[in-house]
């Protein structure tokens, strides 16, 4: 039998999946998220950006769930190793969680895969693993570093879960204020006396964040002390 000849087309999906490999497609997807947002990410997006077939991502990942879950992963595995230049344990912690920050702000998209995830990547199991290092190796107990966990939450991985996503955009107008003006005087010279300029969301600044996270840290610190 005379074998049929292959399509042009055919050729070249089979040298681009041949081409591409895991890290590539994850890589390229962070890039693409990083430049244009995650809204703006989907796998024919991803395809058109490394000039393949779309089909031939899904040969190296399942659907968009597992593409985003590598992303992150990757992300959080770029948080850099804690300095060991510091008197104490708070110090490290604090050092490694602003580490996480850091990264976090140069990737803002993956704060919010994170908190649509139930279950850990294994780059986010390794940075809990640091934290626990640093504490116990700081003479926490296993028991307070696990209300540490708790007690953290999000900001061990540099960001944090405010109470509502407040939006510049969004805010109240005047005329809502000098309403609730009466009734709510507090809330109005909270609303016009602070600023809502997150860049996790929220509230997020780095003021507000490295505040909240010096504020627990000396908590903890003085748990540890106490035994309790």
């Amino acid at each position: 039998m005379r074998d049929v000849p292959r399509r042009a087309s055919d050729t070249t999906a089979t040298r681009a999946t041949t081409r591409l490999s895991k890290e590539g497609i994850i890589a390229s997807a962070i890039e693409l998220a990083d430049r244009d947002g995650l809204a703006a990410l989907s796998m024919r997006r991803l395809a058109q950006h490394l000039g393949v077939d779309a089909m031939s991502i899904y040969y190296h990942v399942r659907d968009k769930d597992t593409l985003l879950a590598e992303m992150v992963d990757a992300v959080v595995a770029k948080i850099g190793q804690p300095s060991q230049n510091h008197e104490n344990w708070q110090e490290k912690l604090k050092n490694l969680i602003m580490a996480a920050r850091m990264t976090m702000l140069t990737h803002p998209w993956a704060a919010r895969v994170i908190e649509g995830r139930d279950q850990p990547t294994p780059s986010v199991l390794i940075h809990l693993e640091r934290v626990l290092a640093i504490m116990r190796d700081g003479g926490c107990s296993v028991d307070l570093g696990h209300h540490a966990i708790h007690l953290l939450g999000s900001r061990i991985l540099g960001f944090s879960q405010d109470l509502f996503d407040d939006d510049p955009d969004t805010s109240p107008p005047p005329e809502v204020l000098a309403a609730w003006a009466q009734t709510m005087p507090h809330i109005v010279e909270l609303a016009t006396a602070v600023t809502h300029d997150g860049a996790l969301g929220g509230c997020d600044d780095d003021g507000e964040f490295a505040f909240a996270l010096d504020l627990l840290l000396e908590g903890l610190e003085r748990r540890r002390v106490s035994g309790s």
